[in-house]
């Protein structure tokens, strides 16, 4: 994980920032992220983020939710080299690319997790172990994905199990494109381990037509930041938020107190929590003097999420504020 290189080579077109908070009175962190590249052609954008399941049925997941990272990293490489190919190579059409990213890529990602997974068994289990079915033994690597790749040319992203991809767009509307049409119930979600993962893969598909319609921002989040809302209002005015914090005082800035944010998000929710997000730089607007800072995560008393008051934007300590 790196943030991109200023003092060397092309500028950035993205400038990235990443955490990740241990949730309240767990073992060890279950969340896995990784973030690489600019941008451009030769050098794609590539985020990831996984959430291990956790649970003791899940007892090896924070290693899947490593395993779930690093493929998709090696499987958006081969993406976006696809999208974007080097000399004199013609790029194939967004139609085959698009067909691409729904399809092949996820059926090549889930193959390679599962492979991944029970290669780790076979060479660590004990002979003292009770023998396990292929489908049992991937249950205990159990971990949700979010990933994106973003090029010049094209801007993807897929989602399996819960978390959140939140793009601002270039006009600054917050949406969360891959949101499921019926939220998992409890603790129960979608994962790597499902049978046939690969039909469960939500992807999303948006070629960037000009520079000038490229997102302003894409965040991708485990659900241990949305859960520390009381409603999905409360998620997406933290998005705004940290937009709004961005453009008007930059990436350095929020970057500094990111593991604040994600602190407190992860008191409220009490589990691990991920944030992975890029900021437009060429596109992003200048922000007003006084724009808000993210909302505060509501705790699990409060009957809906706060409507937070203005904020100093030069007091970056404290960038909740309590009614």
């Amino acid at each position: 994980m790196s943030e991109p290189v200023r003092t060397h080579g092309p500028l950035p077109l993205w400038d990235t920032l990443h955490g990740s908070v241990q949730g309240v009175n767990k073992t060890r962190n279950q969340d896995h992220y990784d973030v690489e590249g600019l941008g451009s052609a030769g050098q794609p954008l590539i985020m990831a983020v996984a959430d291990g399941h956790g649970s003791a049925v899940h007892a090896r997941s924070h290693l899947g939710s490593r395993f779930a990272v690093d493929l998709f990293v090696q499987q958006a490489r081969q993406f976006a080299a696809l999208a974007e190919p080097r000399g004199e190579l013609r790029p194939p059409s967004l139609a085959w690319l698009m067909n691409y990213a729904q399809y092949t890529l996820p059926r090549q990602l889930v193959s390679a997790w599962q492979e991944k997974a029970l290669g780790h068994w076979a060479r660590t289990s004990s002979h003292e172990e009770p023998a396990l079915s292929p489908p049992d033994k991937l249950v205990l690597y159990g971990s949700t994905l979010v990933g994106a790749v973003l090029t010049p040319r094209v801007f993807a992203a897929w989602q399996l199990g819960d978390g959140e991809l939140t793009v601002v767009t270039d006009d600054g509307q917050v949406t969360v494109p891959l949101a499921p049409d019926e939220a998992d119930l409890g603790d129960e979600t979608e994962s790597l381990c499902s049978p046939q993962a690969w039909l469960r893969v939500r992807t999303h598909w948006a070629p960037v037509t000009t520079p000038a319609r490229a997102p302003r921002l894409v965040s991708l989040t485990t659900d241990g930041l949305s859960k520390s809302f009381a409603s999905d209002s409360g998620f997406r005015q933290f998005m705004a938020g940290l937009d709004d914090r961005l453009s008007a005082e930059g990436a350095e800035c929020v970057r500094a107190v990111l593991p604040e944010w994600l602190a407190k998000a992860s008191q409220h929710s009490g589990d691990d929590t991920t944030l992975v997000a890029a900021w437009h730089t060429a596109t992003a607007p200048a922000g007003p003097a006084g724009a808000a800072a993210p909302a505060e995560p509501a705790g699990p008393p409060e009957p809906a999420a706060r409507t937070p008051e203005p904020a100093d934007i030069s007091d970056m300590t404290d960038p909740y504020r309590s009614e």
